[in-house]
């Protein structure tokens, strides 16, 4: 394949994140040309990074993971040897299919489609206007710009805008394929006039966003898989083309824990699952064929009874397990650190100050963690409601394979555990359970106009969830602050369930996908004297918005009704950091309301 199609470089932590299979990336490559396309879909991966499948050497493995999801493993993002790079050796790497299909021309407006455009050598993807390029000084290019409307469908599908049908024609045009699109003055989609060059029909952009706009029904096309259009009975909606509503990954992850983090389980390594599908009786034999004793340095014996515990383990856990096993790490002293230098897992336990007691039960700084992130589809419109519901979700493939896109993140975190008896009680108050029902009562009315019907047995918002995820977000500004990190480089983990076996507590963390991690600062920041200081400032810093009294009252969160008192003044983060993509925030469940008589979770602290 030539050289010249390579349009720029993407992080692999953003491939499960922003630029998945079936996301929109833009480039600017070298000759200045401005390049839109839609990540291809994981055939693409076979095809441009051999071997396929679970045989390629850049994959991981996450026992629980993989189970849950139905998986043999996850493959990483294809990525070049840089080495080999530097001397012109093709190597892996990710694709796109040119996307949106129409451009238009900076200088003179003309909006054509991409095939009638100028263009230049087999593979090169610049375009350009060749009227205005030969009023221009030699060797210089008008090069022409993706359009930025686009039209989606609330079930994934992605199309270009119908501009031949919005303009709306004169009946003697033939043409319908030579537009220009202009702006009259004005700054608005109202100045916004879109034109036939033909019959000289115009129209404005303005409502062209609005739903139902369109009056065009989805014809269910995949440009990021190719293939026959889908049959679709949804309606096609306009949004911009770098419009955070296009592309909404759903992303499963599940920790490294003990027993999956010891070295014993690295060195397994890929034997895990030949061992796991051996029938019991016959292990022992297998493991002696495998010759892993002579490479774990332990006996046939000794290694089948930690094989033995682990398909055990394995076999009982279930989904809805998945973070209660992790809680149990951190709340269990005696389960939880290790002092194994090349665990992926440990964490060490502090004594909570007695300034915090009320209010928290645990602090667990966790030095060292490893994420397995696994990308299962994407939405459009409307964030997921549920990741694992693969049937709501849009394909990131043309048929079922063995794995899944992941990506590893090895980093530190803090773990916070609410105190249970403040909690149980501060649950129960009146306002906080109105306040909590409206949220439930808007979430659940959400998934009725989207599912056209309420599931059975639905998520319930409680207060316990609200609480949780309230507090998370404004530890992360405060520890933003605090270490300079950035509002994306913290990321929540949310331990929330109520009834006998229930779960309060939250874990923020940051990481990188390599191996070597962070450098310890966000971990430090769990010693008690650093621990008061920054919960107290995260506390007090929402007693008052700069919003108010707007955001107190729920007026900022109308556009958004799974919110209370939130909002990006006081308590939005990005939503590669939130779990809920800013939903079920209420500022009141920390500080209280006096107005309305609703009390704070952490009325007292600092007083």
């Amino acid at each position: 394949m030539p050289r010249n199609n390579e349009l720029g470089g993407v992080r692999r932590s953003q491939v499960l994140t922003t630029f998945g299979p079936g996301a929109i990336v833009d480039f600017r490559i070298a000759t200045g040309a401005a390049v839109s396309v839609v990540a291809a879909g994981l055939e693409e991966w076979d095809n441009e990074a051999a071997p396929k499948g679970m045989l390629n050497r850049q994959r991981i493995h996450e026992p629980r993971l993989q189970k849950e999801l139905g998986v043999l493993g996850f493959r990483l993002p294809p990525v070049c040897d840089p080495r080999k790079a530097r001397k012109g050796i093709a190597g892996p790497r990710l694709t796109g299919v040119r996307f949106p299909g129409w451009l238009q021309c900076p200088s003179c407006h003309e909006l054509r489609a991409a095939i009638e455009w100028s263009s230049g050598a087999a593979g090169d993807p610049s375009l350009w206007c060749a009227a205005c390029t030969a009023n221009q000084p030699p060797n210089q290019r008008v090069f022409v710009v993706p359009v930025r409307f686009v039209v989606a469908c609330e079930k994934g599908h992605l199309d270009d805008f119908p501009w031949a049908t919005w303009v709306q024609h004169a009946a003697q045009c033939t043409s319908r394929r030579r537009f220009t699109l202009r702006a009259d003055g004005g700054s608005g989609l109202a100045s916004l006039i879109l034109r036939c060059k033909e019959c000289h029909a115009s129209r404005s952009m303005d409502g062209c966003f609005s739903k139902g706009a369109l009056h065009k029904q989805c014809n269910g096309r995949r440009p990021w898989l190719g293939g026959p259009n889908e049959t679709c009975d949804h309606e096609m909606r306009a949004l911009q083309r770098g419009a955070s509503n296009l592309y909404f990954p759903a992303v499963a992850s599940a920790l490294d824990i003990p027993p999956w983090s010891d070295q014993i389980h690295k060195d397994l390594g890929t034997e895990w699952e030949r061992l796991r599908a051996v029938p019991a009786d016959k292990r022992l034999d297998f493991i002696e064929m495998l010759q892993l004793p002579a490479t774990l340095g332990l006996s046939a014996e000794e290694i089948l009874v930690h094989v033995n515990k682990r398909v055990t383990l394995i076999e009982t856990s279930t989904l809805e397990n998945l973070r209660y096993e992790e809680y149990l790490q951190f709340v269990n002293e005696d389960a939880a650190a290790t002092l194994d230098a090349q665990a992926d897992f440990q964490v060490f336990h502090e004594i909570v100050p007695p300034e915090l007691s009320p209010w928290i039960s645990k602090v667990v700084r966790a030095t060292r963690l490893r994420e397995v992130r696994a990308l299962l589809g994407f939405t459009r419109i409307h964030p997921p409601t549920n990741v694992q519901d693969t049937t709501a979700l849009s394909a990131i493939q043309s048929s079922p394979k063995n794995w899944l896109p992941g990506i590893e993140i090895r980093g530190e975190g803090i773990f916070l555990q609410l105190n249970t008896d403040a909690l149980k009680a501060w649950e129960i108050e009146p306002e906080v359970v109105a306040r909590a029902a409206r949220i439930n009562k808007a979430y659940l009315l959400e998934l009725q106009q989207r599912l056209g019907a309420i599931p059975e047995n639905p998520r319930q918002i409680t207060p316990r969830v609200i609480l949780v995820h309230t507090f998370a977000h404004a530890l992360m500004r405060q520890l933003g602050l605090e270490c300079g990190y950035s509002g994306s480089a913290l990321r929540e983990r949310l331990y929330v369930r109520d009834g006998p076996d229930g779960m309060a507590g939250l874990l923020i963390f940051t990481g990188t996908p390599d191996s070597d991690g962070t450098l310890g600062g966000l971990a430090r920041q769990g010693r008690p004297n650093l621990l008061v200081r920054t919960i107290e400032a995260a506390i007090a810093n929402l007693e008052w918005c700069s919003s108010d009294p707007l955001c107190a009252e729920g007026v900022h969160s109308l556009s958004e009704p799974t919110n209370a008192a939130a909002c990006h003044s006081c308590m939005l983060l990005p939503e590669t950091a939130c779990e809920e993509f800013n939903r079920f925030l209420d500022r009141t469940s920390l500080v209280g309301l006096s107005r309305q008589r609703a009390p704070g979770f952490f009325a007292g602290l600092g007083q």
